[in-house]
């Protein structure tokens, strides 16, 4: 009880980004001032591998960019007491409690349930990781759940993990809905989004499998009203969803285009009423604006990077607290660009941070306190 006093609720504001290294992956820790600015704090290992620039999987181009191709590889609880990491390259996923001044402690690295973790995503005391699999099993792929104790502890639940679509379906991101009754799992390689239902002993139904609208389903969130957003990396779009009581969806609007490559992670403003996706290959983010219906529409775009200065190419994204900030990650050099976030949605670029003075590629995941 004494290290849960002493670590509850952090007080700090923070930006949190992972190396993924092949060596010892760590999770690098900017302080967020109040004026969204960043400032590198530190960084931290996970006592586990990541990929460094190799792909997961065979199915995406080995550019040292998007090694994990997912959203969701780096995970803060939603009462902000824990951080999740997952590690590729061993297998496994470490779990760290959140100081009051917002460092992280590393507590517990367990197995995965599989190969090659590339998303992970927690609900009260339930986790849950989604493995994409490796050569040697012909990338079976699976979710995986565990439990998360008060010291952020993990214990693997008892024949929780389970197959999606088909036995080599790629995921890209395994996320809660906001009620916690549900999973949902986008697949990359099969264009399916996989519905579970969650037991009452932690483990999952067979999926209710849903056919993706477009091409290529890679990032996913879901708005307060239960309308669910997903990027299509193949169809350089974005579509949107109502989701049953039984896990099958409906679309609302279907691939709708923004003209620029790989729409790949996606976030909204607090208010909800806009959805920033990254657009990693042609280095831009672009602005949906989302009715209340659930109805998309393109509003406009902007550069990771400043014009006249090495293209960023932004992938993991995420909004402060207090919705005034918007947060990206460049893939291809380690840097995390700061947004102010304007009434109308418009994004002003403040600053790109850097915890390195080179390049570094092969980063993936960001999460903000």
């Amino acid at each position: 009880m004494r290290i849960m006093n002493k670590y509850f609720r952090a007080n700090a504001s923070m930006v949190y980004i992972m190396t993924n290294n092949e060596v010892m992956n760590q999770v690098i820790v900017f302080y967020r001032g109040m004026n969204g600015m960043l400032t590198f704090m530190g960084s931290y290992p996970t006592y586990g591998k990541g990929t460094g620039i190799k792909e997961v999987s065979t199915a995406t181009a080995n550019d040292g960019v998007d090694p994990l191709a997912s959203q969701g590889a780096l995970t803060l609880s939603r009462d902000r007491r824990f951080l999740l990491a997952v590690n590729a390259g061993s297998h496994n996923i470490s779990s760290f409690i959140i100081t009051e001044s917002g460092i992280p402690v590393l507590v517990d690295v367990k197995p995965s349930g599989g190969a090659q973790p590339n998303s992970v995503d927690v609900f009260g005391n339930l986790v849950y990781v989604a493995n994409v699999g490796n050569e040697a099993n012909n990338f079976a792929s699976n979710i995986t759940g565990f439990f998360i104790d008060d010291n952020g502890r993990l214990t693997s639940i008892p024949r929780s993990t389970h197959s999606l679509s088909t036995f080599n379906a790629q995921p890209a991101q395994v996320l809660f809905t906001r009620d916690g009754s549900k999973i949902l799992v986008s697949e990359l390689t099969s264009n399916h989004l996989s519905v579970f239902h969650i037991n009452k002993n932690g483990t999952v139904t067979e999926p209710i499998v849903n056919d993706s609208y477009g091409q290529g389903p890679l990032g996913a969130y879901f708005l307060s009203s239960g309308i669910l957003l997903v990027t299509e990396a193949g169809s350089n779009a974005l579509s949107s969803y109502s989701m049953t009581n039984d896990g099958i969806l409906r679309v609302i609007s279907g691939s709708v285009p923004n003209e620029y490559k790989t729409a790949c992670w996606v976030v909204t403003t607090r208010d909800e009423r806009f959805a920033y996706i990254t657009n990693t290959l042609s280095g831009t983010i672009s602005t949906y604006r989302i009715d209340p219906n659930g109805a998309l529409s393109v509003v406009r775009h902007i550069t990771s990077t400043p014009p006249g200065t090495v293209p960023g190419l932004p992938m993991d994204v995420g909004v402060s607290k207090d919705g005034r900030h918007y947060y990206t990650l460049n893939g291809n050099q380690g840097t995390v660009s700061v947004f102010t976030i304007q009434d109308d949605g418009s994004l002003d670029r403040l600053q790109v941070a850097a915890w390195t003075s080179i390049p570094y590629f092969g980063s993936q995941g960001l999460a903000i306190l």
